[in-house]
């Protein structure tokens, strides 16, 4: 600032906040609950925005770089009660971590299925009075049953719980924690500390504990499974990524992975392969089925100078690309990026959820106190009064609130894009229920996917026959996309094909050679003309006997 007699000047300097863009992978939670604390602990940071999505277990993560860094981040986390690392672009890794965590909640429900099931033959065996299943309720028995479920299964809750409670926000795992140890040691206290009248049989409440555990894990394993076919469409999109490609370097044609390709290097594509990188033709030329990207079915002639995508299928000849977008910058890394994005959105109505079960534990808690208290002050009955706090406590459960809608824009992203279809994210899927009409800039996005001869108009007094016999046979030895659709419209009317002599074929024209002493042309209006036919006003690919 600086001021003058007459006249006072102003300087400002513009400020430049620089954001940075990251995912997080989370680990521990269990609930609903468990992703709007993380959320909420998160966005409280000043200069931060996340979006946390239960289904996904990952966190999308906007942030000052210039006051703020991912250990800071993952720190704040762990500071909350939970796990948190960096998510990488290896899907593989992940996708192997999640098949480990299915096969091991598979394991630990069966043991605890195992435990468990005597544990309820001998609630039967009390309820329908089967003498000889009477065994079973030896408190020593259910005991040694019960406890492993407990104490070894179901120490997964208790760790949970105890990072909960040290962050002072309760979550499921509380719940299942407070619910089977009261059901638990209830028993205990009945089985061995009770005086009871002889012949008087205590009151033994651990296949409750065992059979709440239990199912909660196939619960679990359930969400698990669905988590992880979810992920099918990422998975799908992931794989048409070539492992490999060729690189001339040093005057040597080199195969190298393709995380080493560099912008600038000359990459080799031969006939049937897919295309690694984002690219442009150096040298060659090929027809390129482009459908995985703009939906036409029809090939796209490549020549010098031509840009190609990487990931797609180079139908014929060989060319040589300089590589210009790699990695996370291809084309294909970037719908693959906008897929797991859409699966990390909110919908509206998934505002309301969160709301829900960010209070839901605690309303839970409450509710089993004024149970307990209802049935000791009102009933007197102490024992009827706590079996129903430990009923409140285990069968309110938020996940399949909390679960439902970011399951729901996961499977419904993952479907549209395995169909070529983009959703941007969770409210343009919800939106879309409203939709009444849907209109297509093109026809050619709605095709089969491959061209097909639909009408045989011969002209110069030559036969339907002839026509597709000559056509069939020339188009036979090309490896063009719509002679191969003339080829199988001869084959489909019975035609043979012969042996074609003297074949040329020209990129982006047509083909010529003689079949059975004959010579035949075949390709576009110019390329007849070139060849001495005229044009007779026919539309397309024309087909004339010399």
């Amino acid at each position: 600032m600086t001021e003058g007699a007459d006249r006072m000047t102003i300087t400002t300097e513009q400020v430049t906040v620089r954001r940075g863009d990251t995912e997080l992978l989370l680990k521990g939670m269990s609930c609903a609950a468990c992703a709007v604390r993380i959320e909420k602990g998160l966005n409280e940071i000043e200069g931060v925005n996340v979006t946390v999505n239960f289904a996904s277990e990952k966190a999308a993560v906007h942030f000052d770089t210039e006051k703020l860094s991912i250990q800071d981040l993952i720190r704040k986390v762990k500071e909350i009660g939970y796990g948190a690392e960096e998510a990488t672009d290896d899907f593989e890794k992940e996708q192997e971590a999640k098949d480990k965590e299915i096969k091991n909640l598979r394991n630990i429900f069966i043991m605890s299925a195992v435990l468990s099931l005597p544990l309820v033959m001998a609630m039967f065996a009390g309820v329908f009075n089967i003498e000889s299943l009477m065994f079973l309720h030896n408190p020593v028995l259910q005991l040694s049953l019960a406890a492993p479920v407990q104490f070894i299964i179901g120490f997964r809750f208790y760790r949970n719980s105890y990072h909960n409670l040290k962050a002072r926000s309760p979550g499921m795992d509380v719940l299942v924690a407070m619910g089977t140890s009261a059901a638990f040691f209830y028993s205990v206290y009945n089985g061995f500390f009770q005086d009871l009248p002889a012949g008087v049989k205590p009151e033994l409440y651990f296949e409750a504990s065992a059979i709440i555990i239990t199912l909660i894990l196939l619960g679990k394993y359930f969400e698990a499974l669905s988590k992880g076919k979810t992920s099918e469409a990422i998975k799908k999109l992931m794989g048409l990524k070539p492992k490999n490609a060729r690189v001339m370097r040093d005057g040597t044609e080199l195969e190298i992975p393709i995380e080493q390709v560099k912008p600038g290097d000359l990459v080799v594509v031969r006939p049937g392969e897919r295309i690694p990188v984002d690219g442009m033709v150096e040298k060659g030329t090929s027809s390129v089925d482009e459908s995985m990207i703009t939906g036409e079915s029809l090939p796209v002639e490549k020549m010098p100078g031509s840009e190609v995508i990487g990931a797609t299928i180079n139908k014929n000849g060989s060319i040589t690309i300089m590589a210009t977008k790699v990695g996370k910058e291809t084309v294909l890394s970037q719908i693959i990026k906008i897929v797991e994005e859409a699966q990390s959105s909110k919908a509206p109505i998934q505002r309301l959820a969160d709301k829900v079960a960010g209070i839901f534990v605690p309303s839970v808690l409450g509710v089993a106190a004024v149970t307990f208290l209802v049935w000791f002050f009102v009933f007197g009955n102490v024992s009827m009064g706590f079996i129903s706090a430990v009923a409140v406590l285990v069968i309110a459960c938020p996940c399949a609130l909390g679960l439902a809608t970011p399951t729901a824009i996961m499977v419904g992203t993952g479907k549209g894009a395995e169909n070529g279809i983009l959703i941007k994210n969770g409210e343009s899927l919800e939106r879309a229920h409203k939709l009444d009409v849907i209109v297509l800039d093109k026809t050619g996005t709605i095709t089969r996917g491959e061209p097909s001869v639909t009408d045989v108009v011969p002209l110069g007094g030559v036969t339907s026959e002839d026509l597709l016999f000559y056509s069939g046979s020339i188009e036979n030895v090309s490896e063009h996309p719509l002679g191969e659709a003339v080829v199988k419209k001869a084959k489909k009317k019975g035609l043979s094909v012969e042996e074609v002599t003297d074949f040329q074929a020209v990129p982006g024209k047509g083909v010529y050679g003689t079949v059975m002493g004959k010579k035949v042309a075949a390709g576009t209006r110019s390329f007849m003309k070139e060849h001495g036919i005229e044009d007779n006003g026919a539309e397309g690919r024309a087909e004339q006997l010399e």
